[in-house]
């Protein structure tokens, strides 16, 4: 949990920089802009490429090479005397996000009871919100008080103390079967696989197409000061917070309508803000919503990508794959097509537009259900299904 939060924290770190950084370099706030795009793209080929070259490896191992990475990525963000070093440094953080998450968003399985494996995933995945919450915030903060790079380096030596944590308490996890390109293969095939990929593809696309310009839409159709938007911002993480857990204790007994839920309240939030969002109170009560659901949407959607194929001794890792692939992935083209409508329209349109396509992921699931889909048994007995 919290390698993901020293993960998070550096993977959106720059949203609150972005400004500062473009200046030191005399670059545009476009340009500055690809420290947020190419992590999520490198981290969709690394997730499969990164997992399938090391899949012998102790994954504690692994782990630890992973964040010593993380660590120099940032600490060389906080000494690059150009911007091409700093996209460098965003490379390694790609590569990191996708063998990392590759690798621990599947972990619970290995590490607890089965009984107990829903509960210590959502725990793993509150490191999401409350790097929102906590990092984000934070690392602004100090670069506002002694400068941006400042707060890469005080990542970077964070990121260091995780690294110790973890070897000191992780205990050896041996790998004596890599995940293979083949089986990989074999799971897209899967009609279950599909539907979990074209929902996460769907929910994903709506919240990051959205979420990314939920400042402009604050200050612009809102009129919220800068004073309060961060605690407007608070507030959202919070809520993620309680989503996650929320949705964790609900997902394996109820699948598709927890993460059908999750998804349909996305939409309302996004749909209603142009209308209620004028208001104060109206904005703060959709965000409280927007942000109890998509807390939920990641741990909803490792879950779909397990049951739909579970993991089989031949390739204990390969549902963690192509979840963390498709997640950051569209992650990156959310964002990219957030700001292209934003360009020609405004900030109502992108939120109505990413509204539009939840509603759609809530088609998908009522597909799932009608078609009357099942799931293995092995991932059925996992959640006491009968």
């Amino acid at each position: 949990m919290l390698g993901i939060f020293s993960i998070v924290t550096t993977e959106i770190l720059p949203i609150g920089l972005l400004t500062s950084i473009g200046s030191s370099f005399t670059i545009s706030n476009g340009m500055a802009g690809l420290m947020m795009t190419m992590p999520g793209l490198l981290a969709a080929v690394s997730a499969p490429v990164v997992t399938v070259a090391t899949g012998h490896v102790d994954r504690r191992v692994m782990l630890g090479v992973f964040l010593l990475l993380l660590s120099s990525a940032n600490f060389l963000a906080a000494v690059a005397s150009s911007y091409t070093l700093v996209l460098i440094s965003r490379v390694m953080v790609g590569v990191t996000i996708g063998g990392f998450w590759s690798i621990g968003a599947g972990l619970a399985r290995q590490l607890v009871p089965a009984k107990s494996v829903g509960r210590a995933t959502s725990v793993i995945f509150s490191a999401v919100p409350l790097g929102s919450v906590l990092g984000v915030p934070l690392g602004t903060f100090i670069g506002d008080v002694a400068g941006w790079r400042t707060a890469f380096l005080a990542v970077g030596g964070f990121t260091l103390a995780v690294l110790v944590l973890l070897l000191a308490v992780v205990p050896p996890l041996p790998s004596d079967r890599a995940t293979r390109l083949d089986v990989l293969g074999g799971m897209l095939r899967s009609v279950g696989t599909r539907f979990a990929l074209l929902m996460t593809v769907l929910v994903v696309l709506a919240h990051f197409g959205t979420y990314t310009y939920v400042t402009p839409f604050l200050e612009q159709v809102t009129h919220v000061g800068s004073g309060a938007l961060t605690i407007y911002l608070l507030i959202y993480g919070a809520a993620g917070i309680a989503g996650n857990f929320l949705g964790g204790s609900a997902v394996g007994r109820h699948p598709r309508s927890t993460f059908a839920a999750a998804a349909a309240m996305i939409a309302a939030a996004t749909l209603l803000l142009p209308v209620l969002g004028r208001s104060d109170a109206g904005a703060l009560v959709l965000l409280v919503v927007w942000g109890v659901a998509y807390g939920a949407v990641p741990v909803c959607s490792q879950t779909w990508f397990s049951k739909a194929a579970p993991d089989s001794p031949d390739s204990p890792e390969a549902s963690s794959v192509l979840f963390t692939a498709s997640f950051q992935a569209t992650l990156s083209i959310g964002a990219l097509a957030g700001g292209a409508v934003l360009d020609r329209s405004s900030p109502s349109t992108v939120m109505a537009l990413g509204g539009l396509t939840a509603a759609l992921m809530v088609a998908v699931v009522w597909a799932h259900w009608a078609g009357r889909f099942t799931w293995p048994k092995s991932a059925q007995e996992l959640s006491g299904r009968p």
